[in-house]
C-alpha cells in the first residue's frame, strides 16, 4: 500500500525560508526536492517525501516531509559524513529546523576547536537536545 504525503504547504516554505533568514541574516535559496525514504522499519517499502533542501557554510541540510505535520532532517557534507539531531521524526516544523541549525553549529563549533561552553544556546538545556549525531 502506497502512501501519499501532501507536499510542503506555501506557508510552511515561507516559515523555514524566514527562519533560515533569521539564522544566516540574508536571503537562502531554499530548493524543494523529492525523496524516497524507507518511513516503517518493518517494511522495506519506499515512500516519496517532500523535501526541503538548502545549502549554507559547507553543509547541505534537507528536512524531509514524512507525513501531515511529521518531519525528518539531517545535514551532510558528504556521502561519509551525514549527521543527525538524536530524534526520529518532530510534529513541529520549527523544532525540527531549529534543532537541525543548532545541531549543525555545534558542530561547526566542534571542528573548528571552539568551546561551546563558551557560547549559549537555549536548547542545551533542554534535555530533548542531544547533539550531532553520525549516521
Amino acid at each position: 500500500m502506497s502512501i501519499t504525503i501532501v507536499d510542503y504547504s506555501d506557508a510552511q516554505h515561507e516559515y523555514v525560508a524566514n527562519l533560515l533568514a533569521q539564522r544566516y541574516g540574508k536571503k537562502v535559496e531554499l530548493q524543494l526536492a523529492d525523496s524516497e525514504l524507507q518511513l516503517k522499519l518493518e517494511s522495506d517499502e519506499l515512500t516519496v517525501c517532500p523535501t526541503l533542501y538548502w545549502c549554507e557554510r559547507g553543509a547541505q541540510f534537507v528536512v524531509y516531509k514524512t507525513g501531515d505535520n511529521l518531519f525528518r532532517c539531517q545535514f551532510f557534507y558528504s556521502e561519509s559524513e551525514q549527521f543527525g539531531t538524536g530524534h526520529t521524526e518532530y510534529d513541529d516544523i520549527e523544532k525540527c529546523v531549529v534543532t537541525l541549525l543548532q545541531v549543525q553549529s555545534d558542530h561547526e563549533r566542534q571542528s573548528a576547536n571552539l568551546s561551546a561552553a563558551a557560547t549559549s544556546i537555549s536548547v542545551l538545556d533542554n534535555d530533548e537536545y542531544h547533539g550531532p549525531l553520525v549516521i
